[in-house]
């Protein structure tokens, strides 16, 4: 994960940039969350600068939404308590492999928010700065961030599930990469456990780097109910898989580099958040909540009905492989993409036309006391 995992780098059409409206999408529907979770760091804390980390960021708009989205809360903020404005220095993490050459080009074009009003009131001084590293691993010093945000990234693990291969090379999650109806019992724990697993680590290690009454953000792809084989990211996942297959049976993939291919990923429900988050006894839910959202990231119509099938069978699959080129480089070589994006587009099509899939998206936000 650490060298070989990253979205898709750059600024064309198939790059992660310029599919992940609905990430934005995401972002802008929690952003009240983030408001009240700076408004209440701001005013209860009173830092002199203000430590803002941003993890799993990514390259792309999104990362200038989030950081002028907070700067904008700092100046409202200031404006209405007539305070002098705190500076503000911001983190933004990703694993080594992320393209923080693109995310740092995009910063150069970034201009602070345009205001009116007394000198006073002038956009915060703030400080930009990349943190290649797993957020699975310390980042920080002792409590020394007043905020951590990260936005459509906790359900990616720190590594493939353990335990899926047996004597001799048998392995146990044949022709699935994820978890589907004919998973075995024993595969779905293998990829709970690591949830639990690595979503524990992740709060211990926030909890140590968060000062008292800092706060966390946090958003990231689940599951509707607790029926661990009924999540959407399955239906997704076993379209994929099923496009793996197809390339199998026509030669060109390796039967068992399909069979030895698991994501490491894991949709959780509400249910197994709040209790890993009470087990932990580390933190304040202050709230979670649950939405949906289209597969199609420029679909926004709600309701069943898919408008364009061909449109939106096109725009999803450009999205996962936005996501997922890298891991399947990696595991299958680059020669399969244009025939995996084939497969995977038509069969996304045929599912559409059965039925209209939503993303289960969690937002929760922590607070340490």
């Amino acid at each position: 994960m650490n060298t070989d995992f990253h979205m898709t780098e750059g600024e064309g059409e198939w790059s992660y940039s310029k599919n992940s409206r609905r990430q934005e999408i995401f972002f802008l529907e929690t952003r009240p969350m983030i408001e009240n979770a700076i408004k209440e760091v701001y005013t209860t804390l009173l830092p002199k600068t203000m430590i803002i980390a941003d993890l799993g960021c990514s390259s792309g708009p999104n990362t200038m939404l989030f950081i002028s989205s907070v700067i904008n809360i700092i100046v409202e903020k200031c404006k209405s308590t007539g305070d002098d404005c705190m500076e503000l220095q911001f983190f933004l993490n990703d694993l080594p492999g992320n393209d923080f050459n693109e995310l740092f080009r995009s910063i150069e074009k970034f201009k602070r928010p345009n205001t009116t009003g007394e000198r006073e009131h002038l956009p915060p001084l703030y400080y930009i700065m990349g943190l290649p590293e797993s957020y699975y691993k310390r980042l920080f010093p002792r409590e020394s961030v007043h905020l951590f945000h990260s936005s459509y990234c906790l359900h990616w693990r720190s590594q493939e599930p353990e335990g899926l291969e047996a004597w001799r090379k048998t392995y146990l999650n044949k022709n699935n990469i994820y978890i589907t109806k004919t998973t075995t019992p024993f595969v779905v724990k293998q990829f709970q456990k690591l949830f639990y697993k690595d979503f524990s680590l992740f709060l211990q290690l926030r909890h140590e780097e968060l000062v008292h009454g800092g706060q966390m953000v946090l958003i990231f792809l689940g599951r509707k109910n607790e029926d661990v084989y009924n999540g959407d990211l399955n239906q997704l996942f076993a379209l994929v898989a099923r496009s793996l297959q197809s390339l199998v049976l026509k030669g060109i993939v390796e039967k068992e580099k399909l069979e030895s291919f698991n994501l490491p990923i894991y949709g959780p429900s509400v249910g197994e958040v709040k209790e890993l988050v009470m087990q932990s006894h580390l933190f304040n839910m202050d709230l979670i909540k649950q939405f949906e959202m289209n597969w199609d990231p420029f679909d926004d119509l709600e309701g069943d009905d898919v408008e364009d099938n061909t449109r939106s069978s096109m725009n999803i699959a450009k999205f996962i492989m936005s996501v997922l080129k890298y891991l399947i480089v990696h595991h299958f070589g680059e020669t399969i993409l244009d025939a995996w994006f084939a497969e995977f587009k038509c069969l996304v099509g045929e599912h559409l036309e059965k039925e209209k899939t939503k993303f289960t998206v969690i937002a929760m936000s922590l607070k340490k006391e």
